[in-house]
Formats: structure tokens, sequence, C-alpha cells
């Protein structure tokens, strides 16, 4: 690791003018020496060499790599964009970034619905089982559950933080945060132990956007978060799709407005294909019904009664006849198979009518 180029990536500059200053003078060192050194008005970048060895030390304690624009670790398509990062610090396996053929960014309200954890859980899922990587930002919400349904479908998963790799936010994403650097990636533009600043988060969107061939927001207020990244995808020349949701909602009035101003409306799996224009491999989609084997005829019956419309327990109960511990193990064992999804406020729904 050069100290020159360590330097250079925790100066106070923006992304844009450090990658300039490269290009002009070609090299970290040359810069220092042949700008900065002799230019007294730049005296706020003055190398402090205790301060970079002390960056070292935290990074040796903490396992946090950083790899530099120039090298070949550093992701592809970041390079296509002039306010990127010089260097990126990770923890995890940041070389898949560049191995995996396709990256979808998922993002959303931190306050999510059941609404929106339901889609998230669904589409990733879908996603993973075509060797999709999932981009998103490790916040509260439908961040979390992208994620986490990545994790849990044996995908890989990328958090882009808004603070130092070694600072796990929200706190309660401890687990998550570990999972990920086991499994997947967390990256950072920022220097260790650099807290999570309302200001740092607007950059971090850009790169989530920048990794990303499609931006999907599932959920998202008026004034959400999400709709930066979305407007930094579309800054970058990327599609942007939404999950369309009930007007009384105010968890969908930002996907929905999104949608009416032109983004791609998400309401089954197979549409992010389309976009992506891939391939689907053969996962029984189109024959899902005729895969399904049903131990009981009750299970039969509860299949067939259950549709693309949500229907509450107790009509479930009064139109089958089945016992409610019985109806609860038979609809407790069709979740497991997929076949249907529990929604909030015990209602079920069928699982390929509903989304796939």
């Amino acid at each position: 690791m050069n100290d020159y180029d360590l330097w250079f990536t925790t100066i106070n500059a923006s992304n844009k003018d450090k990658l300039n200053l490269i290009k002009q003078f070609g090299n970290t060192k040359e810069i220092w020496y042949m700008f900065i050194s002799k230019n007294k008005a730049m005296a706020k970048f003055y190398y402090d060499k205790d301060r970079i060895n002390q960056i070292k030390q935290e990074m040796i304690k903490e396992e946090i790599r950083v790899v530099f624009y120039y090298e070949e670790d550093y992701p592809k398509v970041l390079k296509n964009y002039d306010d990127m990062p010089f260097g990126l610090f990770y923890k995890g396996n940041i070389k898949k970034l560049n191995s995996i053929s396709t990256n979808v960014g998922v993002v959303g309200s931190r306050n999510c619905t059941h609404y929106g954890f339901d889609i998230t859980k669904i589409l990733i899922e879908d996603l993973v089982k075509q060797d999709i990587g999932i981009i998103s930002g490790m916040a509260r919400g439908i961040d979390t559950y992208a994620h986490t349904q990545c994790l849990e479908n044996n995908g890989y998963t990328c958090a882009v933080l808004g603070c130092g790799a070694n600072v796990i936010y929200p706190r309660e994403n401890r687990g998550l945060y570990c999972q990920i650097v086991d499994k997947g990636c967390i990256i950072s533009q920022y220097e260790p132990n650099t807290k999570p600043m309302p200001y740092n988060f607007p950059i971090r969107n850009r790169i989530i956007s920048g990794l990303s061939d499609l931006i999907i927001v599932v959920e998202a207020g008026i004034k959400s978060g999400s709709l930066i990244t979305a407007n930094s995808a579309l800054d970058q020349g990327k599609e942007v799709a939404a999950v369309p949701g009930s007007v009384f909602s105010k968890a969908s009035l930002g996907t929905n407005m999104l949608i009416k101003e032109g983004a791609h409306s998400i309401t089954k799996s197979s549409d992010v294909f389309d976009i992506l224009g891939l391939q689907v491999k053969n996962n029984g989609y189109s024959n899902y019904e005729e895969k399904i084997k049903f131990q009981k005829p009750e299970e039969k019956k509860l299949y067939n009664l259950i549709t693309d419309v949500p229907m509450h327990v107790d009509d479930i109960k009064r139109l089958t006849n089945i016992d409610i511990k019985e109806l609860y193990a038979l609809l407790f064992e069709m979740q497991l198979k997929n076949e249907i999804l529990c929604l909030g406020g015990n209602y079920y729904v069928k699982i390929n009518n509903a989304f796939k």
C-alpha cells in the first residue's frame, strides 16, 4: 500500500477534483511534489505522516483493506464516471464485483411496510436464482431485507456505507454486517471510524447506483433518500424501476411518483429480467402449479382457494371448515414450500400469482 495513495484518498477534496489531479499528474506522489508541497494555499492537504500511520494501524486492527482507482480489483464499472472515489476501503470479497455479470441495486424506505418486506423477499429470491448480485446500503428497512434475503438464498451482496467500513450503522445490523463481510463485501469511501453523518449518504448513494445495472426502489416516501439514489442512477444513464403501491400509503408516494415520471413499473420478477435483457434460467415460473405435489387433499383445497387477493385466515377457515390448529399447520407448511405468503394481519396470498 502506497502511503501517498492513502493520503490522497483521505484528503478533504471532491472525488471529481481528485480524479482530475490524477489525470493531470499521473500519480499521488507527483501530485504532492509538483502541486501541493509548493502551494501554500493547499496547506490543508498537508501530508501528516503520523495520521497516515494511525489510519494504517486502524486498518490492521479492524482487518480493513483499501483498493485504489488504478488497481485491478477496483470495481471496473465505477471507472465510467468522473466523480467516483480514488480509493475504496473494504471488508470481504470485492473481487466478485468485477466477476459477477449483473448487479441490481435494491433500495427503499427505512420505515417499510409488510407489503414492502414481502415484495423484497420474493424479488430478491428470484434475482439470486439468476446469479444477480444485490447492491444496497445496509440501512434499516428495505436495504436490510434486501441484504438478508440475498444471503439467505446464498447470493452475493455488497453494502455501500455512508460511514467508515468498520462502523456498524444501524447498530442492530451487527449480525448482518458480519454475514456480509463473510459472504459478500462492505465498501466505503470514508476512512475507518468515520461517523455516519447525513451529508455522507448522498455521496454513498452515487456509488450504489454506479455499481448497479439497474436501481429498483421498492418503497419510498416523497422525501426518501432512495429517490436520491434513483436520481443518481438517472444522472449516470442507468435504468430505474419502482414497485407500485397503494395511493393511500405514504410509503408508496415516492415510488408511484417515480413511475409517473417514467420509471419502469415492477409488478413481477420477470419485469426485471426484461429490463436487463436477460435470458431467464428455467425456474419453473410458467409451469409452477404443475410442479407442486400436494401431500394432503386439504392442502390442494387451500391452494385452489387462496388467490392473488389477500384472504384473512378467518375467511379461509369458514370456507374450508378445517380445524383452526390443522389450518395453521397446513398454511405454515405451504409457506415453507413457497406456495403461499403470509401478509401482515393474518392475510394469505398465492405467491406465483402475487408477484411472479
